[in-house]
């Protein structure tokens, strides 16, 4: 009896600590996430950032197999307009109901569901995003720099999936629906 019970107690460790899982808390200073919008039928568009206000990974058996990541809305800025008033404009236009709606939806959030890796620094990784309330799948790759202890990323969304379907009135359609992210999330 007392073997079965040893075995068991072993059994029952040994899984604990197969299935480990770490909660990796990330630096909000030195993470980044940039955006970039584009016109339809002409080169140039705006591009910017917006911070990310808290998030973490989820690390079990030594990879990263999840995570949640809350993006500030009201921090959006943008980069490209030199002239002060017609920045404020075009980020104040972003965080109306036109765009973003951030007085009412002042947070975005990226959960990942699933990783699959390709080889130890490249994955493929599910997430569900929430912009405007509104929470769909998507999909991307990614890398992770184990020596600098950071992930990045570009990806593309589709904005009209989630309610961002403002056009332009000069042009219908003037304003690519595709709005792109570059992400550098660091420990």
């Amino acid at each position: 009896m007392k073997k079965l019970i040893l075995f068991i107690t072993f059994c029952i460790a040994t899984t604990v600590y197969i299935n480990a899982q770490e909660k990796l808390e990330i630096n909000t200073v030195k993470s980044e996430l940039k955006w970039f919008g584009e016109y339809s039928f002409y080169f140039g568009g705006h591009h910017g950032t917006i911070s990310i206000s808290e998030g973490h990974f989820i690390k079990t058996n030594e990879v990263i197999t999840g995570g949640e990541f809350i993006i500030d809305m009201n921090s959006i800025i943008c980069l490209d307009i030199e002239d002060e008033e017609g920045n404020a404009s075009l980020v104040d236009h972003l965080k109306n109901e036109d765009f973003f709606e951030v007085g009412k939806f002042p947070t975005a959030k990226l959960v990942i569901t699933n990783v699959q890796y390709h080889d130890s620094t490249n994955m493929e990784i599910s997430a569900d995003l929430t912009i405007k309330g509104v929470t769909l799948p998507i999909n991307f790759q990614a890398e992770a720099n184990y020596n600098k202890q950071q992930m990045t990323t570009k990806f593309k969304i589709d904005r009209q999936r989630w309610g961002v379907d403002y056009n332009s009135k000069l042009r219908d359609g003037a304003i690519a629906d595709g709005i792109g992210f570059e992400v550098t999330l660091s420990l």
